[in-house]
């Protein structure tokens, strides 16, 4: 922190990136004039290849790293101006590689917020779709999870992931989808989890499969570190050589081919 930093009050989630530049090493741009406003409580999808930036922008969010150049705001403040701790507690990240360490279900879930009462811990888990799976366990929320416990699949870690996010209560959420092949009953658990849990506050959703987020209010594409088109899912779709409708279109038709393949199976 800076010496000057001042405390982060509750924030609202209106988030500006202006004319934001970013480089790892010298001379190798991984963001190049990024401008985006976010108002409080909108959801925007950022969507493009692997290495295109998605991650370096939500990392400059969380204050990994600070701009090389341009500024990002939160409610008006300065991201390089405020407290570090102060604005990582109003900001929850579910990775799409969210660790699970040995031990119970609950230990996990309350690593976010170790005062949480079993009332919340349920609602948080119900929320994130996962509270039915974990009554399944043979010690429900005190089953054990790790070596000697419970195996869990991608599916189930990434909604235990959203619950315990969900417990910290955050004004802003970042959520990385998982990016291994989920079936299609995971899928929709987590699509239904995500739409309660962005419900009224800001979020960003990295998104990989783009059936996830076509109900987001800005769907942000991105291209070797430049936004090249934004708006909603039918706006994007509109433009005749978009880069969104041709990913669209690609992962439509390969949707198409599974089920194809899933019946003649």
């Amino acid at each position: 922190d800076k010496e000057d930093a001042v405390e982060l009050p509750p924030i609202k989630g209106h988030i500006k990136f202006e004319d934001v530049h970013f480089e790892y090493k010298e001379d190798e741009p991984v963001l190049k004039g990024i401008n985006l406003e976010v108002q409080p409580g909108q959801m925007v999808a950022l969507v493009g290849h692997t290495g295109c930036g998605k991650t370096t922008l939500t990392s400059l969010l969380m204050r990994f790293y600070d701009v090389k150049e341009g500024r990002i705001t939160i409610d008006g403040h300065d991201l390089r101006d405020v407290k570090l701790r102060s604005l990582r507690t109003q900001i929850g990240q579910v990775l799409q590689d969210s660790v699970m360490f040995d031990g119970t279900i609950r230990e996990n879930l309350l690593y976010g917020r170790a005062d949480a009462t079993d009332a919340e811990l349920i609602e948080a888990a119900r929320i994130a779709e996962i509270h039915e799976f974990i009554m399944r366990t043979p010690e429900g929320y005190d089953s054990m999870l790790g070596k000697d416990g419970i195996k869990l699949s991608v599916g189930e870690k990434q909604r235990l992931a959203i619950a315990r996010a969900v417990l910290t209560n955050p004004s802003v959420l970042i959520l990385d989808e998982a990016t291994s092949s989920l079936d299609s009953l995971s899928e929709a658990l987590i699509q239904k989890a995500m739409t309660r849990v962005l419900k009224e506050r800001t979020s960003f959703a990295i998104a990989h499969r783009l059936s996830t987020i076509v109900n987001a209010d800005i769907i942000v594409v991105m291209d070797h570190g430049e936004i090249i088109e934004q708006g909603t899912h039918s706006e994007l779709l509109q433009i005749p050589d978009g880069k969104y409708r041709q990913l669209y279109e690609q992962q439509a038709a390969g949707s198409i081919e599974e089920a194809v393949e899933a019946m003649a199976s």
